[in-house]
């Protein structure tokens, strides 16, 4: 019961996210809407990086395995982790297969948004982080599937914790392609 009344006060909070518009010159087939209990964040895949890591992405969110996702896992002037629709916590992925790491020498700096995965480096499924700052330390060791081009304000107002207690909550994820 408590879950739902958070999704419904989350809906209400996100509301006037939803009517935002897009950044100019957007490729929304290849970006993400994240609307989130802090407001709307916009990821701008980069298939040119990672093509099976931003189709994943992308397949996912067309599921709405993204919909009602805590930020588990949120360090300051680190990253923001989210992408568990299974287990909630960090410990789960979706129904499809791992992923083969898809790494290259792009930086982590803020704003990038890197694939999660365990200590092998081909175990990255649907979990996701996004950079506060610079994450050099990261660069060629995880994917990077995008950058944010709108909403790292929102991404600044996330709960922090390892555990995080009472997150916010990606409501809802679309690519930018499918939004009516």
């Amino acid at each position: 019961m408590i879950r739902i009344l958070a999704v419904l006060a989350a809906i209400v909070f996100a509301s006037p996210a939803l009517s935002q518009a897009l950044p100019a010159g957007l490729d929304k087939s290849n970006a993400i809407v994240i609307d989130t209990t802090k407001g709307r964040v916009v990821v701008k895949l980069r298939p040119d990086l990672a093509p099976q890591h931003a189709a994943r992405i992308k397949q996912l969110a067309r599921d709405g395995y993204y919909n009602n996702v805590p930020f588990h896992r949120v360090i300051d002037g680190f990253m923001a982790q989210t992408g568990d629709g299974q287990n909630f916590n960090g410990t789960g992925g979706s129904k499809y297969p791992n992923l083969a790491a898809e790494f290259t020498s792009t930086p982590f700096k803020r704003g990038t948004v890197g694939m999660a995965r365990a200590g092998d480096p081909n175990s990255a499924n649907s979990q996701f982080f996004i950079c506060f700052g610079d994450a050099s330390f990261l660069n060629g060791k995880y994917t990077v599937v995008g950058d944010v081009v709108s909403g790292m304000d929102v991404v600044d107002k996330l709960k922090r914790g390892e555990p995080v207690q009472s997150p916010d909550m990606m409501v809802k994820v679309q690519v930018a392609s499918d939004i009516k």
